[in-house]
């Protein structure tokens, strides 16, 4: 009898900790997944975070990989599918998105790369200037899919053809992760170094 309580309780503990394991973060009242399926591929949740501007709180940002990754060098060179998902906290004007997000590329990328980038970036504007503006609770994801390109969702809807240059991916990617990234702080919240 003993034994059979004793089996009974690991086996709920275990169903316990498995449920806590699949658990949504939640940040700022916006709840991530973790993990989440990405066209048949589970991502995990790698660090995720409150991107500010002055006091501000903007938007929670997530960024979804196969496997942890700690630096922004690793993030560039993981295989397989990833993520970035931003669910905004305040109305936004698209344009002002646009401009951040351009803003952003520029900092974090070489003049070569950035001229052959160029058209993938005016693209990648007009998809968010076509939104006119984002509201609170509204969300978009960047999505890197191997023999796909990159696709961008805004509000569950996939916008356009996708962007097929794995180095367009990884100059988005700078805009959080590189050199001269928006938000010091979230970008140790996306490598998993804070909450």
């Amino acid at each position: 009898m003993a034994l059979k309580k004793l089996l009974w309780g690991a086996l709920a503990g275990s169903l316990i900790s498995l449920s806590a394991l699949a658990a949504p973060v939640e940040i700022a009242g916006v709840k991530l997944d973790d993990p989440i399926d990405l066209r048949g591929t589970t991502l995990q949740l790698n660090g995720a975070g409150i991107r500010y501007k002055a006091v501000f709180k903007v938007y929670v940002a997530g960024l979804y990989l196969g496997k942890k990754s700690a630096t922004p060098e690793e993030v560039a060179a993981a295989s397989g599918p990833k993520r970035l998902s931003i669910t905004l906290l305040r109305e936004i004007d698209s344009n002002e998105l646009g401009k951040a997000f351009t803003k952003g590329f520029e900092e974090n990328t070489s003049r070569a790369e950035f001229g052959k980038l160029i058209p993938g970036l005016v693209r990648m504007g007009q998809i968010f200037s076509d939104q006119k503006k984002l509201l609170a609770g509204e969300n978009f994801t960047i999505d890197w899919i191997p023999g796909t390109g990159t696709v961008i969702t805004v509000k569950g809807k996939p916008q356009g053809e996708p962007f097929k240059e794995p180095e367009f991916f990884n100059a988005l990617m700078r805009i959080w992760l590189g050199q001269h990234p928006a938000d010091w702080k979230l970008k140790d919240a996306l490598l998993g170094k804070s909450a």
